[in-house]
């Protein structure tokens, strides 16, 4: 369920062709591992669409397909048991094209997701407004009020711009004018640096704001890190519970061991870690135990050699040789 009082969900878009039944499926049995609620798949032609079926039967996640102007990958793709239909309904053609497709997803209880973009917007939009978060908005509720008239309200809708500014204004427009759950996203939000800070100011901002019931991080690159990246963000704002938490000093010249190798191999030892824990990797004395004093446990650098500390108590010193192996002893003590 989407929406309401249920957890904003984080989902992710095969990059595999759907028609390989078996590369998409390990793709999203990997995804799933990772966290991924949802997952689309596009559906460019018929055989696509056919696949749907196969690939439905060996996944555990709702699966979407997207869909564009054919209505008839949309049929398709709802006999064979997908569980929802990325489609603009203003896009695919005459009343009767659209009234087939609404009547199947009532049929199967199916809801219809209405995806706006920025770049691709009506003509007489972009002539009335330019390429403007107005015109976004007028586009989403023309093809609401094409779904409504024909009595479907199980919709969901995303407005997307690749900037920032515009999409979170698009956004904010559109809560205010319809109560339907929204997909959140900035759209070719670019490579896993650039992407990942567009998508938590633009997404971060809106779910700070109670805006947003599904969200994907679109980025250029791995998908698995588009999973990890939703999840960071919704954990950031409180909306989801952290797996864990470290903090990690920036370090500056007080800093007398190797702190920036230390904090990366112990993210990476509490990514394997399912049990909440909050670990402290501090580079000095002065952003020690005193400044970490919440941390279940913690390090904080001397001259060649560390200070191993529990909820702000001083447990040992250690030679800087052997700080990774004493945290990590006493992280997997405490999540055993």
């Amino acid at each position: 369920m989407l929406g309401g009082n249920n957890p904003i969900r984080v989902q992710s878009m095969c990059n595999t062709d759907t028609k390989d039944v078996e590369a998409t499926v390990k793709q999203i049995l990997e995804l799933e591992k990772k966290g991924c609620e949802i997952i689309r798949v596009a559906v460019p032609g018929m055989e696509a669409a056919k696949a749907i079926g196969a690939i439905k039967k060996k996944i555990n996640i709702p699966l979407v397909a997207d869909i564009h102007f054919d209505h008839k990958l949309a049929l398709e793709s709802i006999k064979q048991g997908v569980d929802k239909v990325r489609i603009n309904p203003g896009n695919i053609g005459s009343e009767e094209k659209v009234k087939a497709v609404v009547d199947a997803c009532k049929e199967k209880n199916i809801p219809i997701r209405i995806g706006v973009n920025g770049g691709s917007l009506e003509k007489d939009l972009l002539e009335k407004y330019g390429q403007t978060p107005k015109a976004a908005v007028e586009s989403a509720l023309r093809h609401v009020q094409i779904l409504e008239e024909l009595d479907f309200h199980d919709i969901l809708i995303s407005i997307k711009f690749s900037e920032v500014p515009p999409m979170i204004e698009a956004y904010r427009l559109l809560a205010k004018k319809i109560d339907y759950p929204l997909h959140l996203g900035v759209t070719h939000a670019g490579t896993p640096f650039t992407g990942t800070i567009k998508n938590a100011i633009g997404i971060g901002t809106l779910v700070g704001q109670g805006i947003g019931a599904t969200l994907r991080v679109s980025l250029t690159g791995s998908l698995e890190e588009e999973i990890k990246v939703g999840y960071a963000i919704l954990e950031s704002l409180g909306k989801r519970k952290k797996k864990f938490e470290m903090i990690s000093c920036p370090s500056c010249g007080r800093c007398e061991i190797d702190i920036v190798s230390l904090a990366q191999k112990t993210e990476k030892l509490l990514e394997k870690i399912n049990k909440p824990i909050k670990v402290a990797v501090m580079g000095c004395i002065v952003n020690g135990p005193g400044e970490a004093k919440e941390a279940d446990i913690g390090i904080a650098g001397g001259h060649g050699k560390a200070i191993l500390f529990a909820k702000g108590k001083v447990l040992k010193t250690v030679p800087e040789k052997e700080i990774f192996k004493a945290l990590e002893k006493e992280i997997k003590k405490i999540t055993s």
